[in-house]
């Protein structure tokens, strides 16, 4: 049984300058990178980092808390999804955008 993480801000509650913060560090881009070219919802283990998990935590939770993405467990698995709806209700275009712009560099 899937069990969600609680402290994600709903859509209506998005703050586009905590998103701007949230994007603006590279291991969190790469974690949303890793995510949108996943066909699955991906564990925290599952994303490639160059850190450790203990600092991969603070970025995950980082990027929950912007809103920009979903975690919820699954037995003892931390699963992890992007927002994409819940983004493109409240800043039409943006996350595509970004996504976008993050493959060209």
């Amino acid at each position: 049984m899937a069990r969600a993480i609680t402290d994600e801000p709903a859509v209506g509650d998005f703050d586009f300058t905590r998103v701007l913060e949230a994007v603006a560090d590279p291991i969190r881009l790469s974690i949303l990178r890793q995510l949108a070219g996943a066909e699955e919802d991906l564990s925290c283990g599952a994303i490639e980092l160059p850190i450790k998990a203990s600092t991969a935590t603070h970025h995950f939770t980082a990027l929950r808390q912007a809103g920009l993405l979903h975690q919820y467990y699954v037995g003892t698995s931390r699963l992890n999804v992007l927002r994409v709806d819940d983004m493109e209700t409240a800043f039409p275009g943006f996350l595509p955008a970004l996504l976008n712009a993050a493959r060209n560099t």
